[in-house]
């Protein structure tokens, strides 16, 4: 590589470098504008990356240095800040706010496509390496958020950024290095972008779709491909998205491929997209509840879906997934809010309408011994009985 190896030890937050920093022969982490955070230092730990590469050194902090690009100042300024010391309310809305922004700027990029032809690859990579911070950060909240799935007008916006969410957490479970995951992020938002070439009517359809219609939407993966293709996208993520309709039994489309021959993004958008597409409301039909959405990708029917993500999937969400309602054995309503990396089968729960002695929310460890989920009970059964 001919650079020099900084151990990851060594690295301390808030420095420059006056050189590019990798992470391998092609992947910059670093660009000499940029200041090194403790929460990349964290993320480079989580992903067992031991030393970082570069021909420069440490400058000195208060020298002069370009200052960022717009796209990355407003990534950065998006980001929140939640704190062990704020309640669990408190830092649920605060990356509400987060999701509800980056929400609105993938429909800028489904937007600015349609309209003016135009994918800004850089931008769109600097906001997913944001996601993936806020991500791995909060997790326990953001998985939450997108349990809230809703009817909306722009299904295919919503549907894109909630199978990124899930995507990018399932990648995380399966250990995939900081620059693999970004491109996953990246692969999953433009993953259904081949849609916006047919008919509004056919993906935003308030009904279920006639067979011919069907037969007509299985086009857009081959559409999604050549248009990032003519972007100069990654192979890789070209890939992604015309393969993401693929399944490991062959039965899949566009060009029936199995197993292997899959490429590992397309099996991790598929579980994504599967899991999101069932527990998603959309006009014609009501959601399932995550219960119920995780025992249909269980089932695995036909090996459609590569295991491993499934059990990736299990172990990121939980059984009873993060979000999910739940009556406990104590007779107490609760709601999922964190997975128990240890038993998948009993997660952290938040006990609705209950405070400790101090005031703060009431979190249990269920557990074989202790209380235990008894069945999930739905949203607004939920409500009722924590109503007074």
């Amino acid at each position: 590589m001919g650079m020099t190896a900084i151990p990851l030890k060594d690295l301390k937050a808030d420095t420059y470098y006056n050189a590019p920093v990798y992470i391998d022969d092609a992947y910059i982490i670093l660009t000499p504008e940029t200041p090194l955070t403790l929460s990349l230092i964290h993320r480079l730990a989580e992903w067992e990356i031991r030393e970082v590469f570069t021909n420069g050194t440490i400058i000195d902090s208060d020298a002069e240095v370009a200052p960022p690009a717009a796209a990355e100042e407003s990534a950065d300024d998006e980001k929140p800040t939640t704190t062990k010391a704020a309640g669990d309310r408190e830092n649920l809305s605060k990356v509400s706010v987060f999701y509800d922004q980056f929400l609105k700027y993938v429909e800028t990029v489904f937007s600015r496509y349609v309209t003016k032809n135009e994918i800004l690859i850089k931008e769109l990579s600097d906001r997913v390496k944001t996601l993936c911070d806020v991500i791995l950060e909060n997790r326990r909240y953001i998985l939450r958020i997108v349990s809230r799935a809703t009817p909306s007008s722009n299904y295919l916006v919503n549907h894109s950024v909630r199978s990124t969410v899930l995507a990018v957490v399932l990648g995380g479970q399966l250990k995939l290095p900081p620059h693999r995951l970004i491109e996953l992020g990246v692969a999953a938002l433009v993953h259904e972008i081949g849609m916006v070439r047919l008919p509004p009517q056919l993906y935003m359809a308030g009904r279920q779709l006639t067979d011919t219609e069907r037969k007509s939407i299985t086009a857009h993966p081959i559409l999604g491909y050549n248009i990032l293709k003519d972007k100069q996208f990654p192979l890789s993520i070209c890939l992604a998205a015309l393969e993401h309709h693929e399944r490991m039994n062959g039965t899949g489309y566009p060009r029936a491929l199995g197993g292997d021959k899959i490429s590992l993004y397309a099996r991790v958008i598929a579980v994504a997209c599967s899991y999101d597409a069932v527990t998603s409301s959309r006009p014609y039909r009501e959601a399932r509840e995550g219960y119920a959405g995780m025992v249909d990708i269980l089932k695995n029917d036909g090996k459609q879906y590569d295991d491993l993500v499934i059990k990736a999937l299990v172990y990121s969400l939980s059984l009873y997934p993060i979000g999910s309602y739940v009556l406990l054995t104590n007779a107490k309503i609760g709601q999922v809010i964190d997975v128990n990396t240890d038993n998948p089968r009993y997660p952290v729960v938040l006990i609705l309408g209950s405070r400790t002695p101090d005031g703060k929310e009431t979190i249990i460890q269920t557990s074989e011994s202790g209380v235990r989920i008894l069945r999930p009970i739905s949203r607004e059964d939920a409500e009722k009985i924590s109503t007074p």
